[in-house]
């Protein structure tokens, strides 16, 4: 070649790469992530927004190993479009992710800010669902709390008898092979069953401090004002008085509480392919368009609890309150409808298991009084196939499906609540990058 190439030639005008390096470059604020390059030192580094726009380009295109990524800015010309022919290894990749993972993760906002001024977030109608995704950990990683009693003595007195074994053997040794060879160190298979009774051990201690904090506080019985009298009048001598009582013993976990050894943080949740380890995603999606408006992440596998929180979201995310709001009967409480209605949200939420083609069931007992339950589930009734609860399946649902079916993403990578939910938040900012690219020529795309 006479003349070097230009990444505007590697990859056909109004290609996906092309939209995500301009819009990085030229419409997200980067200042949290370039404040941390503000010293020159060393070898210079890859430009910032050349990395914030690989990882997010990645993203877009189901591709989420840093290993992958790496091969394909060596492989592939769209990534080469978005690096400039540059080529980060994966370690580099790897320590940028972890470095910037809150901030990438909070550019969610500014995306879904985009999105607005695009005019693809209406919040007329919004549909909340969770879904299960399985944690950077084997459930067989796990062990119940009572496993843990039987099994943390056994390893403590097999590790004391290989120990002691261990001495005797290091004694012949030196006798015979002399004191200028090593013969102390401990076989390999000791130092691992030594790991493996710490590790349960601190599980345990954790696991027993999680059931103490759960433990109400006790209260001490109210004191009478002033002391009693005798029949004369009189009063009486003061009780000597007793020893205070022990405090009560700090309440054991029950037997059954579990705890995984590879990230303790992540729960087992029933899936529709069994019990996994897992975390539970949540996503509030734009019936019009499809995109993503509040993003959250919860180790319960219960959703009954993110009502608020993801309402609160959606307001600070766009600055207003949806007009309507779905969900499944995993939402459904009084509390929840009450909060909704708080809001100013009417709310659509299934007050029991719904049945194909049909209206959904009530909760058993809603139908004993005027509750704001058994007033939903005449709404749901009275609007049969036209009620606005249908909407609810045709948008957050293939939301998921997208995301895990045609993006491929079915497992976290991270560890830790934290940093999973900073990663949930990658994956909806590429969702909602991708919606933006469909929308046509906005933002300058070229």
């Amino acid at each position: 070649m006479l003349l070097p190439p230009s990444v505007q030639e590697l990859v056909p005008v109004g290609h996906l790469a092309h939209f995500v390096r301009n819009l990085v470059r030229d419409s997200l604020d980067l200042s949290a992530i370039l404040a941390d390059y503000a010293e020159e030192r060393g070898y210079p580094p890859y430009h910032p927004v050349m990395m914030t726009a690989l990882l997010l380009y990645a993203y877009c295109q189901g591709i989420y190993s840093s290993r992958r990524i790496a091969q394909a800015c060596e492989q592939r010309v769209d990534f080469m479009a978005v690096t400039a022919l540059q080529q980060p290894d994966f370690r580099t990749i790897s320590d940028f992710r972890k470095r910037h993972l809150g901030a990438l993760g909070a550019l969610f906002v500014q995306v879904l800010a985009l999105c607005e001024q695009a005019g693809l977030v209406k919040l007329g109608h919004v549909a909340l669902d969770g879904t299960k995704i399985k944690a950077n950990a084997s459930k067989h990683k796990a062990m119940s709390y009572g496993r843990m009693k039987q099994r943390e003595p056994e390893l403590a007195a097999e590790v004391q008898k290989w120990l002691e074994q261990a001495e005797v053997a290091d004694a012949a040794e030196d006798e015979a092979l002399g004191c200028e060879r090593r013969g102390d160190e401990l076989p390999e298979w000791v130092a691992s069953k030594q790991k493996r009774l710490a590790k349960i051990r601190e599980a345990m201690a954790a696991l027993e401090a999680d059931a103490a904090a759960e433990t109400p506080a006790t209260v001490s019985e109210p004191q009478p004002c002033e002391p009693p009298t005798d029949d004369t009048g009189g009063f009486e001598e003061a009780a000597t008085p007793t020893p205070e009582s022990p405090p009560p013993a700090t309440p054991a976990p029950p037997d059954k509480a579990q705890r995984n050894f590879t990230d303790p943080e992540s729960r087992i949740m029933k899936t529709p392919n069994g019990f996994e380890q897992a975390y539970n995603a949540q996503a509030a999606v734009d019936a019009d368009s499809q995109v993503i408006v509040a993003a959250g992440l919860t180790n319960a596998g219960n959703d009954k609890q993110q009502v608020t929180p993801m309402a609160a979201q959606i307001e600070t995310n766009t600055r207003r309150t949806p007009k309507e709001m779905s969900a499944d009967n995993g939402y459904c409480s009084e509390d929840n409808l009450e909060e909704l209605e708080r809001l100013g949200i009417r709310s659509y939420i299934a007050t029991g298991r719904q049945k194909h083609g049909t209206a959904s069931a009530t909760k058993k007992g809603a139908e004993r009084s005027d509750t704001r339950v058994r007033r939903m589930s005449r709404r749901l009734k009275q609007g049969g196939h036209r009620s606005r609860y249908r909407l609810r399946k045709q948008t957050v649902e293939p939301v998921f499906g997208q995301i895990k079916g045609a993006r491929g993403f079915r497992q976290f990578h991270l560890r830790g609540l934290a940093k999973v939910a900073a990663e949930w938040q990658l994956i909806c900012l590429a969702h909602n990058l991708l919606k933006l690219a469909q929308a046509g020529p906005v933002l300058g795309r070229s």
